[in-house]
């Protein structure tokens, strides 16, 4: 019998400590994020799907960032389907964008999915804010739309670039010789992408954004698949108009372009500059 009520009293405790935990890691995360329901929306890369978002999205959710994470899958022809609901004065949701049509390099033909998934959560749940992290081609699904699409409804208040390419890809079209002028931040060359982009210069939502840059460093001035200088480009075009711009460089294994989507220090960094107070 005592042994009986010694098993029984022993479970209580175990409950009665877990809740505790649990509610001091939700006043921890309370008073380290801030608590908002603006959406951040994320976006893969070429050939990919929203499993690349797995990591980083999961990441911000054990953080305690947010317990919401819904999917939006977009057919080739633009529609949007939500999978899983955003419940009313969610903290932080995050919308794991997923493109069926995900090897199509038409980056104006991307930015048109990114639109048709922004139109749909604001006629959804009405937001007027948003964050953007784009990884790779998701960099110019977020580029072109801003470029072609931008009304400031929604208003974008940051975006986070992983691994962009927006000065070319691979041997592709990037410049032959590519530098960055590091005082002006002006490359030395332009690919016909980054030259179409050069408008932002002029239509770049004014003070109004704050950029994070992450590019990796993992062998010689590459991530693997793009040049540090194709990446660090993004300033030029960018960085006199946005509320803030910073550049992050990680070096290692996981700064592989396909690491980095991986990485826990992309993780804290993402998670850092979106939602700590």
């Amino acid at each position: 019998m005592m042994k009986k009520f010694l098993l029984v009293l022993a479970s209580l405790l175990f409950v009665l400590l877990a809740t505790g935990c649990a509610s001091s890691q939700t006043q921890t995360a309370k008073s380290d994020y801030v608590q908002s329901t603006t959406p951040t929306l994320f976006f893969h890369g070429y050939g990919s799907s929203a499993n690349a978002e797995r990591h980083m999205t999961e990441a911000a959710k054990k953080a305690g960032v947010t317990q919401t994470i819904i999917q939006a899958n977009v057919s080739k022809n633009g529609e949007v389907t939500l999978l899983g609901k955003i419940p009313k004065g969610a903290t932080n949701p995050i919308v794991k964008v997923n493109y069926e049509d995900n090897r199509n390099p038409d980056f104006p033909t991307d930015a048109k999915y990114a639109k048709a998934v922004i139109d749909r959560l604001v006629a959804e749940y009405g937001f007027k804010n948003i964050n953007m992290v784009g990884h790779s081609m998701g960099n110019m699904s977020i580029l072109f739309y801003l470029l072609n699409y931008d009304n400031n409804s929604p208003k974008v208040r940051k975006i986070v670039h992983i691994a962009n390419h927006v000065n070319g890809l691979g041997g592709r079209d990037v410049p032959a010789n590519l530098t960055i002028d590091e005082k002006t931040k002006k490359p030395s060359g332009m690919s016909p992408n980054y030259q179409t982009l050069l408008t932002l210069q002029e239509t770049y939502p004014l003070h109004q954004i704050d950029v994070l840059n992450i590019y990796g460093d993992y062998e010689n001035g590459s991530d693997g698949s793009v040049l540090n200088t194709s990446s660090r480009s993004l300033a030029y075009l960018v960085q006199d108009r946005a509320k803030s711009y910073r550049e992050e460089k990680i070096t290692g294994k996981g700064a592989q372009h396909s690491q980095l989507h991986e990485n826990p220090e992309v993780d804290k960094l993402l998670i850092d500059f979106l939602w700590k107070k």
